[in-house]
């Protein structure tokens, strides 16, 4: 007893000095927890009681040491949260747990908090990052309530209404980040009182009125972006003043007045870009050809006049673009800096001939003087003398629609130069073949040419990754290394080249140095030119070659995420202001999660953390053993294993099914049995007790619904049924689980039979066939189920085959609604949302105007049938699909595209498929085809197929029992949301109307 005494004495002297500041409060809580103790009472106590009094003794002290010993979030900073959740519109439920008590303590959603300097007792709102939750509402004046905000990030939200001039309050805010929403009204004065602000990002979105004076102010500011508004007036000279700028983009706004000559007496401005606005016939200031760090300058569309400045007195300029303007003269000679990359004085009004000494410049890439006023001849020598930098170097030199006669001196030219000439007399006289080749007409969009990777990946054995989910080869390592990556998508805004491939490992130098990674560990998996321009990169980040590590650590993926969601990456001027798209967290989503989303220290939240297991563990004890002393036949229940709630709710056609059938399916969800991942959770194949295979996707925490909206979902999928889409088979909901149950796929993806070996036995009518499957299932969606549903990631992996190899789209649900009527019988057209599709197959203009429509569906399916004719992946190694099918139908040679693989085929139907397939993939929404108008061509199509042709091929049909072909085994299937059941397995329906198309409706389904 003496013992217990002396220990507890000192565990609570410890405990207590610790975590008290006062000694008051020291003495009184001490006498207090000590009064059990009197000697005459333990004397008297059976051991039991003493057991027990010992517990309690200790819930008491840890619990009351817990509660001093956090830290809680300044009521005033509580009551400022609240207020802005109240004007905010969540969807999608990613704020779910901003109803807890305290922010800092249970982590709200993008809340991070930090302790102050001594100066109260509270933790404090560092930063508030809600990027791409699909938010709506608006910003509360609230925000202004939160004096410690350092990061206010919104980005690619649907945000409307005004900017509260109250963010002006926020003394210590460095990034004021709200580009990428519906913002309106004009830019606060007050805004231009923020003395610590570095980045301030407002564009994109509906930002009107004049740039306020007060702006110069902005000491600390560097990244000035505001394009893509609609800003009126003159652009004030005071930003001058700004020493620290280096960004200032202002183009596509409503700008008018003069070109201010202040601006260039910026000493460290990198990127000047004020394309389409209206300078009223301004000239270029001559100080905007010595501002001694310009990288990139753009004037395009500024209605300027004048002559071209000598740009030569930036050594560091490498992008200029002064296209679409009234600019007079001849094009200086000499007068561009060694190293520039881009040169674009199209449409202006430029005369006299073309200066040879554009050989002198070794890293040129583009030289764009078409639709200007030129004459003589196009000298040979500008291709003759040129000397590239890299082996990867191209050059594309576009003369079109001038007033050129000939071409002087030699016709031949290196491979990687491309001449375009088309619109001059020297075509229309041409009788030489070799003339003839410079004169067919540009595509209007300069394309880089496909490479060739060295990765040693092609090299490989394909099973040996197929083992460990999520893990793929390292290209860049040695003796073909498996390890799981982390993949980012990464949007450079204003790069300075037009061709990407010679600076990739210039690129990968930079980042890896910034990242304290090796070069080796990042390898470029793809990029994409957008319009603007933009380049969108796909990089995958590999763990460090070394002890045979094959996985990230926690603290190195808590620190590449950090880098990313910080904009803490520092790039070369070269390659400009970045976005961050998205995160394919993959191995590592549900083993790191996001960084923590809470300021506190180490200290407190290990107190936290065993002080509750300790509270807990100790008062589990105490009941228990009185319960056990008091109540023999005490048995403890499972509430897993409790059927239903009282109440269930029954869905017609769909099965409610019990947490312990689905725990025995995939034995208590073994990891052997997981098949896939995404953002909802886990995808597990069970088998049921009757045999039966299934698909089941397991919410996880943060991800899981509402309780009505979780019904809903059911609700609406028990209603969708077409034999071309993956439907509902069941549903569990069962105290704190969420799962739907979908009939298991056998034949896997579109994407792993592309991908096998064993491809060649898909031939072209099953593609066809595959094709025309998928596109019924999608216009059911767009047009008979109800509400209508705009799927928003069609792709090859969302597209799933049957025992019989019939198509069926899965990855469909409430969170894809489209809108509907709004109430006066007019539709509206277009969804608002964040970034869910994949690169390579999501719409071009979602990244211009963050709408996705029902045509932004049939531009992924138009990918999707570019595939299937190709073989190809939509972006692989720099090539884009939909540019190289345009490249080889441009210049005659569409069948050396065709996949090799595909065996025989109707030449007339390959033309007319392909037609289709390019139609879809069209760049501008309106010039692409309703889903209806898909279906009917694939119709067309179908009919033209030789009767022999039009049925299941063999090789598919007979060749073995399980349907697939011929030795092919399907990897397996990773679902990225659910997959269904197929009731029907009708080929085509033969009377083109919308309902008919989608005729495989199970005709016992009741309308809404």
């Amino acid at each position: 007893m003496d013992i217990i005494s002396i220990s507890s004495s000192l565990f609570i002297s410890k405990t207590l000095s610790s975590n008290f500041h006062t000694i008051p409060t020291f003495f009184f809580v001490l006498v207090v927890l000590l009064l059990p103790f009197d000697k005459h009472i333990l004397m008297e106590m059976r051991w039991r009681n003493i057991c027990v009094q010992g517990a309690m003794l200790g819930l008491l002290l840890l619990c009351f040491s817990l509660l001093v010993s956090g830290q809680t979030l300044d009521p005033l900073e509580v009551s400022a949260l609240k207020a802005i959740r109240r004007k905010l519109k969540d969807p999608y439920k990613n704020l779910w747990n901003w109803k807890k008590k305290d922010p800092c303590e249970n982590e709200w959603t993008g809340v991070i908090c930090t302790e102050d300097d001594d100066q109260d007792a509270y933790l404090h709102v560092q930063e508030l990052r809600l990027l791409n939750l699909n938010l709506s509402g608006k910003l509360s004046p609230r925000i202004g309530n939160l004096p410690n905000l350092t990061i206010l990030n919104f980005m690619w939200n649907n945000i409307s209404g005004s900017i509260p001039k109250e963010i002006g309050n926020l003394t210590n805010l460095q990034q004021l980040l709200l580009n990428g929403n519906q913002i309106s009204g004009p830019l606060p004065e007050e805004l231009g009182y923020l003395p610590k602000l570095v980045m301030f990002q407002v564009d994109q979105n509906h930002i009107s009125g004049s740039i306020p004076k007060s702006f110069s102010k902005l000491k600390k500011v560097q990244h000035f972006h505001f394009n893509n508004n609609s800003l009126s007036g003159q652009i004030p000279s005071e930003l001058s003043e700004i020493p620290e700028i280096i960004h200032i983009l202002l183009d596509n706004n409503n700008l008018s007045g003069y070109l201010p000559p202040e601006l260039g007496q910026i000493e460290k401005l990198r990127i000047l870009q004020l394309d389409n606005n209206n300078f009223g016939g301004s000239i270029i200031p001559d100080s905007y050809a010595t501002m001694p760090n310009l990288v990139k300058l753009t004037l395009r569309n500024c209605n300027l006049q004048g002559k071209v400045p000598d740009f030569s007195r930036i050594p560091g300029l490498l992008y200029l673009d002064l296209s679409s303007n009234k600019l007079e003269g001849n094009i200086p000679t000499n007068k561009f800096p060694v190293n520039i990359t881009t040169i674009d004085l199209s449409g202006n009004m430029l005369i006299g001939s073309i200066p040879s000494n554009f050989s002198g410049l070794p890293e040129l890439q583009i030289l764009s003087l078409q639709h200007n006023r030129l004459t003589g001849d196009v000298p040979s020598t500008i291709w003759e003398n040129m000397t590239f930098s890299s082996a990867d170097a191209t050059l594309t030199l576009n003369f079109e629609n001038n007033f050129l006669q000939n071409i002087s001196g030699s016709l031949n030219h290196p491979s990687n130069v491309t001449i375009l000439l088309a619109g001059n007399p020297v075509c229309e006289s041409a009788n030489e073949l070799k003339i003839t080749q410079f004169c067919g007409l540009g595509d209007g969009d300069l394309v880089e040419p496909p490479g060739n990777s060295s990765s040693s990946q092609d090299e490989c054995e394909p099973q040996i990754c197929v083992a460990e989910l999520f893990f793929e080869y390292a290209p860049d390592y040695p003796s073909c290394f498996c390890a799981a990556p982390i993949e980012v998508w990464f949007r450079l805004r204003s790069p300075s080249m037009t061709n990407f491939r010679p600076f990739v490992d210039f690129f990968k130098a930079y980042l890896t140095s910034d990242l304290g990674m090796e070069i080796y560990q990042l390898v470029v998996g793809g990029f994409d030119w957008q319009r603007g321009p933009k380049l969108i990169l796909h990089l995958k980040f590999f763990p460090k070659f070394s002890n045979d590590s094959h996985i990230f650590s926690t603290n190195e993926t808590r620190h590449l995420i950090e880098k990313f969601t910080k904009n803490d990456i520092h790039l070369d001027n070269f390659f400009g202001p970045y976005d961050l798209l998205n995160f394919n967290l993959g191995h590592y989503d549900n083993r790191t999660g996001m960084p923590p989303e809470s300021g506190m220290s180490k200290g407190i939240i290990a107190a936290i953390v065993l002080g509750s297991i300790s509270c807990a563990a100790t008062l589990l004890f105490a009941i228990v053993f009185i319960y056990n002393k008091t109540h023999p036949t005490f048995q403890r229940k499972v509430s897993k294993n409790q059927p239903f709630p009282k109440n269930p709710i029954k869905f017609e056609g769909v099965r409610r099914f019990s947490f312990q059938e689905l725990e025995t399916a995939t034995d208590s969800f073994n990891i052997t049995t997981q098949v896939g991942q995404g953002g909802y959770g886990k995808v597990y194949k069970g088998i049921l007790a009757d045999g039966t295979i299934v698909a089941i996707k397991r919410a996880q925490q943060g991800s899981m619904q509402g309780e009505k909206e979780f019904y809903t979902e059911i609700e609406l999928l028990s209603r969708v049924h077409h034999r071309n889409l993956v439907s509902l088979a069941g549903y569990c909901d069962e105290e704190d689980e969420q799962m739907l149950v979908y009939e298991f796929m056998p034949n896997g993806s579109l994407q792993s039979l592309l991908s096998a070996r064993f491809q060649s036995s898909l031939g072209f009518s099953m593609r066809l066939r595959i094709a025309s499957d998928s596109a019924k299932g999608i216009l059911y969606l767009h047009t008979e189920a109800d509400p209508p549903i705009i799927h928003r990631d069609i792709k090859a992996n969302n597209i799933l085959l049957d025992s019989k190899f019939t198509a069926k789209v899965s990855d469909f649900g409430i969170s894809k609604l489209a809108p509907v009527s709004d109430g006066k019988g007019v539709g509206i057209e277009q969804i608002s949302t964040v970034v869910k599709g994949t690169p390579g197959y999501l719409d071009p203009e979602y990244f211009f105007t963050n709408k996705l429509t029902e045509r932004s569906d049939v531009y992924s399916l138009g990918i999707v049938f570019l595939e299937l004719l190709t073989g190809k992946p939509p972006i692989s190694h720099g090539r884009n699909i939909v540019r190289e099918v345009i490249t080889a139908c441009q210049s005659g040679e569409m069948l050396s595209i065709v996949d090799k693989n595909m065996g025989p085929y109707d030449p007339e139907c390959l033309k007319k498929f392909m037609e289709l397939a390019l139609k879809c993939s069209q760049e501008v929404t309106s010039a692409r085809p309703s889903m209806l108008e898909v279906v009917r061509e694939l119709e067309n199509i179908t009919s033209m197929l030789p009767e022999s042709d039009s049925s299941i091929p063999s090789e598919i049909d007979g060749s073995s029992s399980s349907g697939m072909p011929s030795g092919y085994q399907p990897t397996p299937l990773y679902y990225s949301e659910g997959n269904g059941v197929n009731t029907n397995n009708n080929l085509f329906s033969n009377v083109y109307t919308g309902s008919d198309l989608v005729s495989g409706v199970i005709p016992t389904i009741k309308p809404r």
